[in-house]
Parts: C-alpha cells; sequence; structure tokens
C-alpha cells in the first residue's frame, strides 16, 4: 500500500478506470460472439441487428483507447463481411 498521499490517490482512481475498462471490454466480446453466433445459424436479420450492437461497441472500445483504431477497423471489417456473405 502507497504512502503518500498521491500515490494513494492512483490507486482508488486506477480501480475504478479498471472497472469500467472491464465492462466495455466485456459488452465488446459478447456482442461479437453474439454476432457470428447470429452468422453460424444463419438467421441474416438477427446477424445485422446484432452487428450494428457490435459495431457501437467496438467504436465505443475504440475511442476509449481499450484497443487501438487499426483493430476496430480489422474488427468491424471482419464481421460485416461475414454477415454480407451470408445468403
Amino acid at each position: 500500500m502507497p504512502n503518500i498521499k498521491s500515490a494513494k490517490k492512483r490507486v482508488i482512481t486506477s480501480r475504478k478506470k479498471a472497472v469500467g475498462n472491464n465492462t466495455i471490454e466485456a459488452s465488446r466480446k459478447t456482442a461479437i460472439k453474439n454476432v457470428e453466433k447470429s452468422v453460424k445459424d444463419g438467421n441474416k436479420e438477427e446477424a445485422a441487428n446484432k452487428l450494428n450492437i457490435a459495431l457501437q461497441r467496438i467504436d465505443k472500445s475504440a475511442k476509449s483507447g481499450l484497443i487501438h483504431q487499426n483493430k476496430a477497423a480489422r474488427l468491424k471489417s471482419r464481421l460485416t463481411k461475414s454477415v454480407n456473405s451470408m445468403e
């Protein structure tokens, strides 16, 4: 445990940020898995709806700095391509 006052504050703020980051990260991963599951099941309407949610979550995690912009673009491209390739 830190002794310096500013270090104590940093511990508190870093814990708060970690909780927020974890929720954003988990919601992004869940949204991506939902899209992939819909594509696998072959339900195009459901996949398209879930794709919009996943794209929002990916953008949010990239904006907050959790993932790089290029990774966000790569994820969005792959998901969109998989949904568009459905019959």
